[in-house]
C-alpha cells in the first residue's frame, strides 16, 4: 500500500485499523492541496471500509417516530486503483446506486469511511469537499432526464466551470467545450444545439463530456448503457474504453448486464441487498465463481452456443429477494440458497479469501463471503 504523505508536508499519517494510509491535515489548504497530488498507476485512489446507509422509516404525521430503517448500503469495502475499471453487479435493488450517491456525497453515510487519497472524504466540507467532487465525476444511468431540456449542450457541458472557474478561464470556455464535444465524437458545431435534437447514444457521449470537462481522475458510471441498444451499447463503451486509456481514468462501472461488466472491467464486485458477495479479477469471478449467488447469476447468463447451452447447469433460485427493510440474519442470501446450514443464519460470512483456497495459487483464490465457498463450474458445458 504506497504512503500517501508527500516529503515536506506539515501533516500526520497514521495507519488505520483497515490497512489504509490516512492522512490528517492541519488546515482546509492542506487538504485541498493533497487531493491535488497524483496518484501512479496500480496504486489504490479510492478506498472504501465498512461503508453503511440506512434510511430511515418513519411514522407519524406531526411527531414522527423512526421504526426501523431500510439498509440499502450494509458495510461494504473495497479498493479502486488507479487506471483500473471496477465493474460493480447485482440484482436490481441490492445498493449499487446508493453506493455511487455515497462515493460523490450526493448521499451522507450512515457510517463507514470513503478515503481518496488517504483523506477521509465523508468528514470533508467546503472547499476540501467541493475539490474531491471536482476530480470524482458521475456518468447518470439515463441520458434522458440527466440532460436539461431548456439548456443548450454548450451550457450543460460547460456548467462545471461556473463552479469551478480554475478549470478554464471564462473566456476560454467555448473553445474548451468544442474540444470535450470533438473528444467524444460529436461535431463542435452542435453547441448550440439542445438535448432533444439528439439520439440516446448522442445524448450520452454529451454526458460523458460533461463528466469529463473538469479533469477527473474517477469517474462513477452508473449503469450508463443500460437505457441504449445494444449496438450503440458497444460504440458507448468503445469510447469509454479509449478516453480511460487517454486520460488516464479510473472507472467504477456500475451495472446488472454481466457481459458489459466482462467487457470493460478489471476487476468485478458482486453484490447482494446491501453487502459484497464476491470481488476478484474478470477470470476468477467469471471462470471460477466460488459465492452460490455468483454462480446463479452466472447461470442465467444466455449462451450463444447451443450445445454449452443444452449441457450446462441452470441454477434457478427459489423464493424472492429478502426485504432490505428486514434483512435475514447471517448470510444474507442464505434464504434462497442450496448450501445453507445453520451456521449461516447465525455468523455473518467475511469477505474473505475461503481457506481452502488461501494456500493455492488456484483463480479461486479470490474473496468470497460464503461459509462454503467452493468452485462451481457454470460457463462451460460439462
Amino acid at each position: 500500500m504506497a504512503d500517501t504523505t508527500k516529503a515536506g508536508e506539515p501533516t500526520d499519517a497514521t495507519p488505520n485499523v483497515s490497512g489504509v494510509q490516512v492522512v490528517e491535515a492541519e488546515s482546509e489548504e492542506q487538504a485541498v492541496a493533497a487531493l491535488d497530488e497524483p496518484v501512479e498507476r496500480g496504486e489504490p485512489i479510492l478506498q472504501v471500509r465498512n461503508l453503511v446507509k440506512h434510511f430511515p422509516l418513519t411514522q407519524g404525521i406531526l411527531i414522527k417516530r423512526q421504526v426501523g430503517a431500510v439498509k440499502a448500503v450494509d458495510g461494504i469495502s473495497f479498493d479502486l486503483y488507479q487506471g483500473e475499471t471496477l465493474g460493480i453487479v447485482g440484482e436490481s435493488g441490492c445498493g449499487k446506486s446508493t453506493v455511487a450517491k455515497l462515493l460523490m456525497n450526493l448521499e451522507r453515510a450512515t457510517a463507514g469511511e470513503i478515503f481518496y487519497k488517504g483523506q477521509d472524504i465523508t468528514k470533508l466540507s467546503g472547499r476540501a469537499l467541493k475539490a474531491v467532487r471536482r476530480n470524482i465525476q458521475m456518468i447518470f444511468q439515463d441520458p434522458y432526464t440527466s440532460l436539461n431540456p431548456r439548456m443548450t449542450v454548450g451550457d450543460i457541458i460547460g456548467e462545471p466551470f461556473d463552479i469551478h472557474p480554475e478549470v478554464a478561464p471564462k473566456g476560454d470556455r467555448r473553445r474548451r467545450v468544442q474540444e470535450l464535444l470533438d473528444v467524444v465524437g460529436l461535431n463542435p458545431e452542435y453547441i448550440n444545439r439542445y438535448p432533444h435534437q439528439f439520439s440516446g447514444g448522442q445524448r450520452q457521449r454529451i454526458g460523458i463530456a460533461r463528466g469529463l470537462a473538469l479533469n477527473p481522475e474517477v469517474i462513477i458510471c452508473d449503469e450508463p448503457v443500460s437505457a441504449l441498444d445494444v449496438s450503440v451499447q458497444a460504440q458507448v463503451i468503445n469510447l469509454m474504453e479509449r478516453l480511460q486509456d487517454e486520460f488516464n481514468l479510473s472507472y467504477i462501472f456500475i451495472a446488472h448486464d454481466l457481459s458489459i461488466v466482462r467487457h470493460i472491467s478489471d476487476r468485478v464486485g458482486v453484490m447482494y441487498l446491501g453487502r459484497m458477495a464476491e470481488i476478484g479479477t474478470d477470470e476468477q469471478i467469471y471462470e471460477h465463481p466460488t459465492h452460490p449467488y455468483t454462480q446463479a447469476l452466472l447461470s442465467a447468463v444466455p449462451v450463444p452456443d447451443p450445445d454449452a447451452r443444452e449441457h450446462r447447469e441452470r441454477i434457478i433460485l427459489t423464493g424472492d429477494v429478502p426485504s432490505p427493510a428486514n434483512p435475514p440474519s447471517g448470510c444474507r442470501f442464505r434464504t434462497r440458497c442450496w448450501k445453507a446450514q445453520d451456521k449461516c443464519a447465525e455468523e455473518t460470512p467475511l469477505l474473505a479469501i475461503p481457506e481452502r483456497f488461501k494456500s493455492s495459487d488456484s483463480p479461486a483464490a479470490h474473496e468470497s463471503a460464503c461459509h462454503f465457498a467452493e468452485e462451481k463450474d457454470v460457463v462451460h458445458a460439462a
